[in-house]
């Protein structure tokens, strides 16, 4: 895939999908950042740098997998605000056997404006540098897909701005990770649904793994239905289980 000059969004999808809702930066009295749409938090309170390399990096054998390859590939079902990718960016650069280019391919419905990630991104300081270089690249709030080159072109973000029924189905290629984080089963149904599963399972790659800090029993026979054997680890802060799991059988090569 070539990495085009700056952002851009395919036209196809922007006539053909539902007009954005942008999300807009909200605080619990903790301080960690809400969704008003959702009601639901956006990390775990514990920290979301530490619970992205616990429950998605860690939960897909990252960094080790990518090690020796060319290319690997990462769907998230959830950009929100960026951290797992930052916490994936990061972890890259700092591996020197990484592979040489890391795809990242990340579902938003809600997208935030650059200055809300901003605000957002000054609780990690790790990540000034990071987040500075994604803002400066963030594409407009309307629908469809926006590729992003990063590091030279090294890193590929493409972000898929829309509603994952709409956007997933339109998507292909082969992907070796999943980071499966929308918002709570039984707060966002629709992004745990079978529909997305079995999209999921027709994106996979040979040995494909997935990852999720949800073990909403409905989101494990999904998965389980659409081909993906899962299993519960511990979890990361006060959640006691995570899910982890992998391609039965396989994948498409």
């Amino acid at each position: 895939m070539s990495v085009p000059a700056k952002p851009r969004a395919s036209p196809l999808s922007e006539s053909m999908l539902s007009p954005l809702v942008p999300a807009r930066l909200s605080l619990a009295p903790d301080g960690t950042p809400v969704s008003e749409i959702y009601g639901d938090v956006y990390h775990s309170a514990g920290g979301g740098h530490t619970q992205a390399r616990h429950v998605f990096l860690a939960g897909n054998g990252l960094p080790a997998r990518w090690r020796g390859r060319d290319s690997f590939a990462i769907l998230e079902t959830g950009f929100g605000l960026g951290l797992n990718f930052l916490a994936t960016w990061l972890a890259w650069r700092n591996d020197s056997r990484r592979c040489r280019t890391l795809r990242f391919v990340s579902l938003e419905k809600h997208p935030f404006a650059a200055a809300d990630l901003a605000m957002a991104h000054a609780a990690w300081p790790e990540f000034a540098d990071l987040s500075e270089r994604l803002r400066r690249r963030w594409p407009p709030l309307v629908a469809g897909e926006h590729e992003i080159g990063l590091d030279g072109g090294d890193v590929d973000l493409r972000l898929v701005f829309g509603d994952a029924a709409e956007t997933l189905p339109r998507l292909d290629g082969a992907v070796d990770a999943f980071y499966l984080d929308g918002f709570s089963p039984a707060k966002n149904p629709e992004l745990w649904s079978p529909l997305v599963c079995r999209n999921l399972a027709r994106l996979a790659g040979q040995g494909a793994t997935l990852a999720t800090w949800s073990v909403a029993g409905g989101v494990r026979r999904a998965l389980g239905a659409a081909g993906f054997a899962v299993e519960k680890r511990p979890g990361f802060a006060g959640k006691r289980q995570m899910l982890a799991g992998h391609r039965a059988g396989g994948g498409n090569s």
